[in-house]
This record gives C-alpha cells, structure tokens and sequence, in this order.
C-alpha cells in the first residue's frame, strides 16, 4: 500500500480516536499537577525551613526577654575577667588549671576568668581600703591599699582549694558504697560500663558525675584504661587513685572484674573506717582549744566574779593598814 494512502487513515483512526485524546488529556494533567504542586522533598525542606525560623524566632524572643543582668550584665563582667586575666602571670596556669578541675569548675570559670576575678577583687579591694585611708594621710593609704588588696587577691585561692578539698572528701566518702554497688551489678551479670552507669543513675554526687564522664569517654572511642586515668587525674583522691591503678592492672593481666570490686569494696571500708577512728582520736586534742581559751575563762567568770568584789575589799584594806 503507498504509504500517501495509510498515513492520513491512521492519523484519522488511530491519533484521533477517543482512547488517545483521553490518554494524552490525562497525561497533560499529570504534568501539569506535577509541575504546579511541589515535590515531597521541596515540602519537607520547606518545613523544616519552616520550624528552623519558628525555633530561631522563639530563641531570639527568649534572648529578649531575658534579664538585663543576663544580657548584658554578665558578658560584659566575663569579658572583663578574661582581659584582666590575660595580665596574670603563666607560670601558675597550669596548676590553677588543675585545682580547677579537682574543684569541679565551679561556676564553669576558666584560668582565665579565675586569674581576672583574684586581680578584679584585689584592685577593688585595694581600691575602697586606699579611698577610706585617705581621709587621713596619703601615704598610709597608699600602704594599707597595697596589702589589703593582696590579701583579697588570695581569698578566690583558698576559696577554690576549700572546694577541692570539699569535693575529694566527697568523692572518697562515697567511693565505698559505689563499689559496692558496682560489685552486685558485675556479680549480677552487668557489664563493667553498665556498672558504672547504675551507680551514675542511682546516686547524684561527685564520684557519680564522674563515673558518667568516663562512661561518656568510653562510648566516644577512648580506651577503657585511658579513661580511668583521666578519671584519677581528675581527682584528688588517693583511694581512687589507687581504684584505678588496681583496676587497670587488673585489666592488663585479664583478671575478674567482680573479684576486683569486690576485694577493693572491702579495703575501702576499711581504709574508712580506720579514718573515722583517726578523727575520733584527734578530737580531744582539737577540744583543748576552745576548753582552755573559751570554756575555762567562763567557768572562772561564773565560779569567781561573786568573789571579786570581796578580794577587793581585801586588798584596799591591807593596803590601807600597811
């Protein structure tokens, strides 16, 4: 057949035909829905755009309704400290870095901060000694101002070492009932990590918090021995010291875990039960002090004022008759 012939009988039958002019309607409306409505993807970007500036408008209005102490206030004295804190000197950083940590950071203070807070407190403490001295003579201001403000410069000092010092009594007095907790959780099936997490969970304390950390250590790649090393060096305690070094050991020559626990559970009891029985005997000493300079001069007032005035007379009188 010439082709002159078929060609307009199929454009008639075939291209015309009701079935394809239904197809190629609804084929055109799918493309055009696709085209007019987004895709999935673009609507769940648009969202997400969405809740990021609802989020961002919530900060920026809690940012706003902040005080102005919180604002303002706050940064500005943190920025202070740190400048004031640059000026100190270096070779101490690295020691008050660690009494830092020993102390629990508190109040989240760096070197820095805490070397500008003792050089803040000492300038205005020497500062208010030099303006009240003043009123009588310049050169006794200038001499009081200069001691004063050192020794306000140190007051931050043994504030942060009586915090260590608060802190290490704290992690070694809990340190016993931990273990021994940590012994029933290992001899009960648990994990090591696992123990040191229900200790975590079951108490709120130095030592807890601490356990938490190393737990966090462990889980982000940090070898096992490692992170008790980190542990002991965060610390001031001997007893925990000397845990993880047992512990440690322990876990180079393959021992058991529970067997371990369970043996340094029981000296630690020991080491504190024998620190109590220290104390104890160090409280009559620590008694002689307040008895003599404090109890001894009431006791004399109460048991021989009555008499004073009588001695008195006394002596008047023999003086008078020699």
């Amino acid at each position: 057949m010439d082709a002159t012939l078929w060609i307009p009988i199929f454009i008639d039958k075939v291209l015309w035909s009701p079935l394809t002019c239904g197809s190629l309607a609804g084929l055109a409306a799918v493309f055009i829905w696709i085209a007019l409505v987004p895709s999935q993807p673009v609507r769940l970007v648009q969202e997400r755009l969405n809740d990021y500036l609802k989020h961002k408008e919530i900060i920026e209005d809690e940012d706003v309704r902040a005080p102005f102490s919180v604002r303002v206030v706050v940064p500005m004295l943190r920025r202070i400290l740190k400048i004031a804190g640059s000026l100190a000197p270096k070779r101490n950083l690295e020691a008050i870095r660690k009494l830092l940590i020993q102390a629990g950071e508190p109040g989240g203070l760096s070197v820095l901060d805490f070397f500008g807070l003792r050089l803040l407190l000492g300038v205005i403490g020497g500062g208010l000694c030099f303006l009240v001295l003043k009123r009588i003579s310049l050169p006794i201001a200038l001499m009081g101002a200069l001691p004063v403000g050192g020794i306000i410069s140190f007051l931050p000092l043994f504030w942060l070492r009586s915090k260590a010092k608060q802190r290490n009594q704290e992690i070694t007095r809990a340190l016993a009932d931990a273990l021994d907790m940590m012994t029933i959780a290992v001899e009960a099936g648990l994990a090591f990590e696992s123990s040191l997490l229900r200790v975590a969970d079951r108490w709120d304390n130095a030592l807890s918090r601490e356990f938490r950390r190393v737990v966090m250590e462990m889980r982000l790649g940090t070898p096992r021995d490692l992170a008790l090393q980190h542990l002991a060096e965060r610390t001031d305690s001997e007893d925990l010291r000397l845990f993880v070094a047992v512990l440690v050991q322990a876990n180079q020559l393959g021992l058991s875990i529970a067997q371990v626990l369970h043996s340094q559970a029981a000296q630690m009891r020991m080491r504190r039960r024998q620190r109590a029985e220290e104390k104890a005997r160090q409280a009559g000493i620590k008694m002689l002090f307040p008895l003599v300079f404090l109890i001894f001069p009431a006791l004399m007032v109460v048991v021989l004022g009555p008499a004073v005035p009588t001695l008195l007379q006394v002596m008047r009188r023999l003086t008078g008759g020699g």
